[in-house]
């Protein structure tokens, strides 16, 4: 190799790893959006919600400067190969913690526009439980990026299903508090919206383990995603009717 060819090699390495450490940090900020969210939707905390708001311009900037750095990279070393695969891998990955970073915004944006009002103290123990399971997911997968560990990133996609189990049964346990008292109608709806959001945040952070396997492999994962609502519908009994 000559001086020339190592300066560039050497010159792009630190172009990729700058890129990475953005996604990491990226993570971090909205690891911490999300925990801010489910925080001010638990004590009712309007102040922490308008917080957890505001910090999403970070987010939404922070995304635009790995894009900028993206591009800017392409277009000075005219990467092949896995080399190009690493910068569309992070691309990817930005544009799905940018869309979780709203995700946690919208549910501060429910925490608000509940007022006074305050759902039954179980639906909300299992929407931080759910919440749980999202940042789980979120931090290995992230850690999966960071080791390009291809196993780690797997185990991330197929647990998703758990994500879904509470999702359905929380739907089914809010529907039936609104069944039972009509005053629960409003708060319960703002929970089942919530609740919606945070298992859009499971479904991006398997798309990021998607990405992970892509990078790695050099191709998308060729098996279908198993989802609990699909299982569920196919366990269900068939009317004959």
């Amino acid at each position: 190799m000559n001086i020339i060819t190592e300066h560039t090699s050497k010159a792009f390495d630190t172009d990729l790893h700058e890129l990475a450490q953005k996604i990491l940090e990226m993570g971090g900020l909205v690891e911490k959006q999300i925990g801010d969210a489910i925080g001010a939707l638990t004590q009712h905390d309007h102040a922490l919600a308008q917080q957890v708001i505001a910090a999403d311009v970070k987010i939404d900037q922070m995304q635009r400067e790995i894009e900028e750095k993206a591009i800017l990279t392409i277009a000075r070393r005219q990467p092949m190969a896995v080399d190009l695969r690493e910068i569309v891998g992070t691309l990817r990955i930005a544009n799905g913690l940018e869309r979780i970073g709203d995700y946690a915004k919208n549910i501060s944006k429910r925490v608000i526009a509940t007022g006074s009002e305050f759902g039954p103290a179980a639906a909300v123990h299992s929407l931080q439980r759910m919440t749980n399971l999202v940042l789980a997911a979120l931090k290995q997968v992230l850690d999966a990026y960071a080791r390009r560990d291809l196993a780690q990133a797997l185990a991330v996609w197929r647990g998703d299903e758990a994500i879904d189990a509470v999702n359905n049964s929380l739907f089914r346990e809010l529907l039936t508090y609104m069944m039972e008292d009509p005053r629960n109608i409003r708060p319960c709806t703002h929970l089942l919206f919530c609740a919606k959001n945070i298992e859009r945040m499971g479904d991006h952070a398997t798309n990021i383990a998607e990405t992970v396997h892509y990078i790695v492999q050099g191709m998308p994962l060729e098996e279908e995603r198993p989802k609990i609502d699909a299982i569920m519908l196919d366990a269900a009994p068939r009317s004959n009717g």
